[in-house]
């Protein structure tokens, strides 16, 4: 049997409990009598999504509220696609934007977008989407939900729900069909010609606009097909035949060598002979070039900006080096020659936010601009500790990478939530390290023997036709054959093949505020230890710290890249892991599993060292909703083929790490001092 309805007395103590109305001053009397008509199902997930919106904001509460108040019945089963476009809304541009969303999704609803049952939301297909089109980018690429699909050359906007195909299969597929061109806009040049002066000669620019969209459409198809053919034959599918009438331009549109150009000479012929309403094809996105050139701009000198800086970092002369540039870069070509940069080898030298302002210059311009690669006033080239390098240059007012957070109560991604940071990782007192060493080189040797046991080891390969060793068997079986007359086989050696490990271990370190005392002294010995046992190993391994403060800035400390010796300079690093601030566990996850997932080796191996569960300022992160968010970039991981385990010295860890990593992959120790002893026999166990 249902449960009854709720009264407005009741939905009044409960929306003021969620929104703390009485403290505001406002009266829950209106929301409450209209939801009092509402089914108790749909009473619930109206208050559900209240309070979710009431964690992020109390204004966005009462708005949720409210409006969810007014509009819940209209909206049925399509109330919390309705609501997560609200709460997106509000996490990138806040509450205005969030009542335009609002607004627009309930007024496509009232058209009659969302009706049949085989729809597709924009949040069940997101994921999957953002990882093809990372796939055709080379990059991630930002997504979010709206009421037409466009892009503005930065950001992909797809319609909330799609419901043109007979079922959902044909729908997800009309997705990536319609992701696909709105990429292949920025990728084939739609926005490298200015459409205004075509678009001011008719009466209306709408339908001109609408026009461009098509004959662009007809031309991006053509592109994707020469690149990929797969592609573009399911978005053919998808769109069936061109109209007769079309059929002609369309062909021209797909010679190899025609742009935007011939596009926008389609829009003129059509203009003189006179156009009619546009053919309506799901899968052709709008345009909206003024848009993406502002936008296009914008990147472009952000990214020249960027390039030229650390340019100039890299070639400035440095005084201290006698006069030479910087040995990491070629030389500025002199006065009246032309630079010439192969951006696959000589940016190599350049820090990961210059690699990546070079890689999209690349790509919006064809080309890095001549006036790019020139020096752009006097160098700021400093040695960093007594060492020349040019770590600092990556140390920007800007985020290194945004990263998605998973909301749990909204079954949904906060787009780019997580600003994270690539800091310096602070030099300790390399003695400290040579102290530990001394203290514990009985243990080391200890650990040494049994992980040189771990070390490729020969596999005999009985029955080969040549190899060090006599088969006895084979022999005794060979013999056997000649006497009673039958052919004796000639696979008569032992072959010892040699097993190579094939194995990437990345070490995150926990660097929050709790660990600080003896946990992070425990810390430090037990990497210490690790990393002189894995040396014997042979293993390829990293150790980053990751600590932070709210979402606004996760940062990550590299103490040892995969590229980093165990030199001097790592030691120090691993002498300087210090306690930091709190422990926003998902960005960091999601950032290190990037950088492992990039290794060449067969088995890639995620491990956590902390001492506590995922937390962070404030309330928000704090209790399930880390929790969950650390779980799914888990998940994430082992999508990548990554191992994830932890070890922890929280006592309670127990409670929730089986949610977490899985009843076997993690392990809890129970006094920080054992760490050091234990931690090189679990990493044994793991890689053995």
């Amino acid at each position: 049997m249902s449960e009854r309805k709720l009264f407005a007395h009741e939905l009044e103590v409960r929306l003021d409990e969620l929104l703390l109305l009485s403290l505001r001053q406002r009266s829950a009397a209106e929301p409450a009598a209209l939801l009092e008509t509402l089914p108790r199902e749909l009473q619930e997930r109206v208050l559900h999504w209240a309070g979710v919106a009431a964690q992020t904001s109390d204004d966005l509460g009462w708005l949720i509220a409210s409006r969810a108040a007014e509009q819940a019945a209209s909206l049925g089963a399509q109330l919390d696609d309705w609501a997560r476009a609200g709460l997106d809304a509000y996490d990138h541009s806040g509450l205005a934007a969030t009542r335009r969303a609002l607004n627009d999704f309930a007024a496509a609803h009232r058209a009659g977008a969302f009706e049949s049952q085989e729809g597709v939301a924009f949040g069940a297909i997101e994921g999957r989407l953002s990882r093809f089109l990372h796939a055709l980018e080379g990059r991630p690429l930002k997504l979010a939900s709206g009421a037409r699909a466009w892009t503005d050359s930065e950001t992909l906007w797809l319609p909330e729900r799609l419901d043109a195909a007979p079922d959902a299969a044909g729908n997800r597929r009309l997705y990536k069909a319609i992701a696909a061109l709105l990429w292949a806009q920025t990728r084939f040049g739609s926005f490298n010609i200015d459409p205004e002066p075509e678009l001011a000669q008719w009466p209306a620019p709408e339908p001109a606009l609408r026009w461009f969209a098509l004959f662009e459409a007809m031309r991006l198809e053509a592109c994707i097909a020469r690149e990929l053919p797969g592609l573009a034959a399911d978005i053919a599918g998808l769109r069936g035949p061109w109209p007769a009438q079309l059929a002609a331009t369309a062909a021209a549109l797909a010679r190899p060598q025609a742009s935007a150009a011939d596009s926008l000479a389609c829009l003129a012929e059509l203009r003189r002979v006179g156009a009619g309403e546009t053919p309506n094809f799901p899968h052709v996105g709008a345009l909206d070039p003024l848009a993406a050139r502002r936008v296009r701009a914008v990147r472009i000198a952000r990214d020249t900006a960027t390039l030229r800086q650390a340019l100039n970092l890299l070639r400035a002369v440095d005084p201290s080096a006698g006069g030479q540039d910087h040995p990491d870069y070629p030389p500025l070509a002199a006065e009246g020659q032309t630079q010439h940069v192969d951006p696959q080898a000589e940016f190599v030298a350049l820090p990961p936010p210059a690699r990546a302002a070079a890689r999209s210059l690349q790509q919006d311009l064809g080309e890095i601009p001549p006036e790019v690669l020139q020096a752009a006033g006097p160098g700021a080239w400093a040695p960093v500790d007594g060492v020349d390098s040019y770590a600092a240059v990556t140390v920007t007012t800007q985020p290194d990478a945004f990263y998605d957070e998973w909301d749990y109560r909204r079954a949904a991604w906060r787009h780019g939530w997580c600003h994270l940071y690539e800091m310096k990782a602070p030099v300790g007192d390399h003695a400290w390290v040579d102290e530990v060493r001394t203290r514990h080189a009985h243990l080391i040797r200890s650990i040494r023997r049994r992980f040189e046991a771990l070390r490729g080891e020969d596999k005999p390969q009985r029955r080969q036709f040549d190899g060090e060793e006599i088969d006895l068997d084979a022999q005794v079986e060979a013999r056997a054959d000649r006497k009673s007359g039958t052919e004796p086989s000639p696979r008569l050696f032992i072959h010892r093949r040699r097993i190579e490990r094939s194995l990437a271990v990345m070490f995150m370190v926990d660097m929050s505020g709790s660990t600080k005392g003896w946990v992070n002294d425990a810390e430090r010995e037990s990497l210490v230890l690790l990393c002189e046992a894995i040396e014997a190993l042979g293993d390829s391994y990293a150790i980053y710290g990751f600590s932070g403060w709210t979402r606004t800035h996760c940062d990550i400390y590299p103490v040892k890249r995969f590229s980093d010796r165990y030199d001097a300079a790592t030691r120090s690093r691993i002498a300087g892991i210090e306690a930091k601030d709190y422990t926003r566990m998902g960005v960091a996850v999601r950032h290190l599993t990037g950088l492992l997932a990039r290794q060449n080796t067969r088995h890639k191996l995620l491990v956590t060292l902390s001492d506590g569960r995922p937390d962070d300022y404030g309330d928000e992160y704090r209790g399930r909703y880390g929790i969950e968010d650390t779980r799914r970039a888990l998940l994430e991981a082992r999508e990548k083929g990554i191992r994830s385990y932890c070890v922890t010295i929280d006592r309670h860890g127990a409670d929730y790490l089986p949610q977490l990593y899985g009843p076997a992959h993690y392990a809890v120790i129970d006094d920080a001092k054992k760490l050091p002893q234990k931690i090189a026999e679990i990493y044994r166990k793991l890689t053995g």
